[in-house]
């Protein structure tokens, strides 16, 4: 008995020992990721986050900091991934439904600007700059014209959630604004 005693002892400390070992790595990742962000070193920051989350996908913080430096890189596409995972976390976050609703915008200009195009299996991608024309507006498939109108509608949710979820938000007639620009049949216009 005083065998599987001990053993269960030091199942317990090993085990809670590789968990605060797993914290200070996380905590020391998103620090150094954060550093980066300061000094706009957008793509050091996302490895620093990427591999953190790695080490522990439950942090709320760490998938909305990854979805930021993903935005600040204008990388939609994983930006609204890593916001939704934000949200999942903390289903009730204003500034994270306000930022996906922006970042679901920038990706619908995107798309519409052709700096973003659907494949075959409906993944997005960027394309090179060399395969790109802006000189012409491009001519979307079905696909992307239908994801471009989704993204629109999803973004007027999120910001009305984000209004429903911050009642006092400063900046409510400019989000109002933008819901109303938003609703009204045309090309979405990106919100900063």
């Amino acid at each position: 008995m005083k065998k599987v005693i001990l053993l269960a002892t030091i199942l317990f400390v090993a085990v809670a020992s590789t968990a605060c070992i797993n914290n200070l790595a996380v905590q020391d990742l998103n620090n150094k990721a954060q550093a980066y962000m300061d000094k706009g070193d957008y793509p050091q920051a996302i490895e620093r986050l990427k591999s953190s989350i790695d080490l522990d996908s439950s942090i709320f913080e760490t998938h909305y900091n990854l979805a930021v430096a993903y935005t600040k890189s204008d990388d939609y596409i994983n930006a609204v991934e890593e916001y939704k995972k934000a949200l999942a976390l903390k289903p009730n976050s204003a500034d994270v439904y306000y930022s996906l609703a922006t970042t679901e915008n920038n990706l619908a200009v995107d798309m519409e600007q052709g700096k973003v195009r659907m494949n075959v299996d409906d993944s997005l991608y960027t394309p090179k700059a060399e395969d790109m024309d802006l000189d012409s507006e491009p001519e979307l498939t079905e696909n992307e014209q239908q994801l471009v109108e989704e993204l629109v509608d999803s973004a007027v949710k999120n910001y009305e959630k984000y209004l429903e979820l911050n009642p006092d938000a400063e900046d409510r007639e400019a989000v109002e604004a933008q819901i109303k620009a938003l609703s009204e049949p045309k090309t979405p216009q990106p919100m900063e």
